[in-house]
């Protein structure tokens, strides 16, 4: 009886020695995520789960470190890496499909597809899209974000103008017309930015992918100077533009929700991230703003672009929290319970947040709850009824960083009134084909 009395109490003793070393799974440190934007607000999510999960990361902390460009982040890992200061590298990054490429081609993400790939059809069709390489998936989705129309309802009720004209290119044109002579030029129909964002919103994210406009063609060419989407897309933002029906301010400035609050612009044609931008920033038009599907042009017929933000794994030489963040991530996209409840948390804040990626989760009833900044309409609806019919994303190479900053500095030449549209497109392209030639296709 002793001996069996006494092996018992060596394998409880075993049993709970094998207990406490599984529990602490994750060694004592920091995983640090670098990420655009204002991640301050997702920390608090991290931190709470932590809290809740100290049996297997008793002394992890989270950091998340603010990057001013995703191709900044970028820049700044590939410095680290190449001075051998691995301990200085993230664990995580938050990028698109531009930076993906570039960090590819240099061997320093870790490959997520045996991970994602069995549970991909848990997620919104797309989600891996634009992070999947050579068949490879690169990164887990955080964010599938469609482009929207969000206008000022209660300025199209004062001049007469039905928001519903704006389904199309030409009937968003003729609404800015009206609104132009019906307020004496007071009002304009939406705003262009003087710097990068006029390229990043109107363009790549926006009238390019609708139209169905090419930077390369499927060798890698330049062909953006005869591209006849390319010709639609900016001729469209020319044509805003030379009528006068657009504001001139920078974007993510405080003259800009001036402006937007004084009812001087009417209209933003943007991707669905706006909504934070609004929410926070606007006091006297809060209830007149309402947001529909981005208007298509009737000659393509496609609706506006998602864009896509994905959490990559940094290849840092240790790696250590690899699947601690897998399972940070899993619970912030599946848990119903906990996501929605951080949501309301940042709308109390005045805080970000997206739309879910998660199929069960989008389903639950509060991702269509009403939204008093939006006079009642849901927001969250509207954002998921935005990626219906939409433009997949212009093709991306790993020159299009570069290729990025030589177009946008023609753009922002033509905002100065420094060249006309036409001449900006045939700069672009011979630019595009003196300083890179010939791209890489993925």
């Amino acid at each position: 009886m002793k001996k069996i009395l006494a092996l018992f109490i060596a394998l409880a003793m075993l049993l709970a020695s094998f207990a406490v070393a599984s529990a602490e799974l994750y060694p004592d440190g920091t995983l640090e995520i670098y990420s655009t934007g204002q991640p301050q607000y997702r920390k608090i999510f991290y931190d709470a789960w932590l809290d809740e999960h100290r049996d297997i990361a008793p002394g992890v902390t989270i950091e998340t470190t603010k990057i001013e460009t995703m191709a900044a982040g970028r820049q700044q890992i590939s410095m680290d890496y190449l001075a051998g200061s691995f301990e200085a590298m993230p664990d995580i990054i938050m990028i698109d499909t531009v930076e993906i490429l570039n960090l590819l081609d240099a061997e320093l993400l870790l490959d997520m597809t045996d991970y994602f790939a069995p549970m991909a059809d848990q997620f919104v069709d797309g989600a891996v899209s634009d992070a999947t390489v050579n068949g490879r998936i690169w990164g887990l989705p955080d964010a599938v974000r469609p482009q929207l129309l969000f206008y000022n309802a209660a300025i199209f009720e004062k001049y007469d103008i039905d928001p519903a004209m704006m389904s199309t290119m030409n009937g968003y044109l003729e609404a800015g017309r009206l609104l132009k002579e019906r307020s004496n030029g007071e009002v304009y129909l939406s705003y262009i930015d003087p710097t990068t964002y006029t390229w990043r919103y109107w363009g790549r994210r926006g009238l390019m992918p609708q139209a169905g406009a090419r930077i390369w063609d499927d060798e890698g060419n330049v062909v953006i100077g005869e591209d006849p989407g390319t010709k639609l897309a900016l001729g469209f933002l020319d044509q805003l533009n030379s009528e006068g029906l657009l504001y001139k301010t920078t974007m993510m400035k405080p003259p800009i929700y001036e402006a937007t609050d004084a009812g001087t612009i009417a209209t933003f044609y943007i991707g669905a991230f706006w909504d934070e931008f609004l929410r926070k920033n606007l006091t006297a038009t809060v209830g007149d703003w309402r947001v529909m599907n981005a208007p298509v042009f009737e000659e393509v017929g496609l609706g506006g672009a998602p864009v896509s933000t994905f959490f990559c794994f940094v290849d840092n030489g240790t790696c250590e929290y690899v699947d601690l963040f897998k399972q940070i991530w899993y619970d912030f996209q599946t848990d119903t319970e906990k996501r929605n409840a951080w949501v309301t948390q940042m709308e109390e804040m005045n805080g970000p947040y997206s739309n879910p990626v998660s199929k069960d989760v989008l389903s639950d009833p509060f991702w269509q709850m009403p939204s008093d900044f939006y006079g009642g309409q849901s927001f969250r609806k509207a954002e998921g009824d935005g990626l219906a019919g939409a433009a997949p994303n212009m093709t991306v190479t790993p020159q299009d960083a570069e290729a990025d900053a030589i177009i946008s500095a023609e753009i922002e030449r033509y905002v100065a009134g420094e060249q006309t549209m036409d001449q900006a497109i045939a700069n672009m392209d011979k630019e595009l084909k003196a300083r890179i030639g010939k791209a890489d296709m993925p």
